[in-house]
């Protein structure tokens, strides 16, 4: 079945969306401020869409095995939750995890089928709870991060689409070319002094230095 995206109208005040029944059924009285502290990292690093999808299964999963009255350990529900939904994890690991967590009274099916994905956490925050994570609150380390992210798929993209095309034009006997690679670099060229810099190391080091040298002038 496919994950509900939009949420539905509220009820009593209460958000009906999948995050908001999740947290009207295990009553987690505080997740909606803390996921808005951890999204717009309001005295921490900033989580992303995905961190904070797993922090509220988490949430999800240690209530259901507190209402089960199963004792935990530290960090031993982050390790639960790994198990059952990491692709690393063998199937006979996984199975071994989810009969103990049955023997031990937790209804591990219905939990599954709650927990969300970070499409549907980024819906209750901007939707339901009406939260603007505004990209001006971010460091201007963060703000680069975010660019060189965006500039690598890019580039992967690129090689991607030029290693098909190559390819098929080897394959249909269109082009004559031996065993290859594809690079895709991004250059950076400074006007003011002629500097040249893999756009990745412009990012790193936060601009070109001849900027500081004119900056006093």
């Amino acid at each position: 079945m496919t994950e509900e995206a939009t949420p539905d109208e509220a009820v009593d005040g209460h958000c009906q969306c999948k995050v908001g029944r999740g947290i009207d059924a295990y009553e987690l009285s505080g997740v909606n401020d803390e996921l808005e502290r951890r999204w717009c990292g309001e005295g921490r690093e900033r989580d992303s869409l995905r961190e904070l999808a797993i922090f509220f299964n988490q949430r999800l999963l240690d209530a259901a095995l507190e209402d089960a009255g199963t004792t935990r350990i530290d960090g031993e529900v982050a390790n639960i939750y790994r198990v059952l939904t990491d692709d690393d994890v063998s199937t006979g690991v996984r199975t071994q995890t989810r009969q103990q967590l049955v023997a031990d009274g937790v209804s591990i099916e219905t939990v599954e089928t709650q927990f969300v994905s970070h499409q549907t956490i980024h819906t209750h925050l901007t939707n339901c709870l009406e939260i603007s994570r505004d990209e001006s609150r971010k460091n201007p380390a963060e703000r680069r991060q975010t660019d060189r992210d965006r500039i690598r798929a890019l580039q992967r993209r690129t090689e991607v689409v030029t290693t098909d095309a190559l390819d098929r034009l080897r394959g249909s006997d269109a082009l004559e070319l031996s065993e290859y690679d594809v690079l895709v670099d991004v250059t950076v060229l400074c006007a003011d002094c002629g500097s040249q810099y893999d756009v990745g190391e412009l990012l790193d080091a936060g601009g070109c230095g001849c900027t500081t040298d004119t900056s006093t002038g």
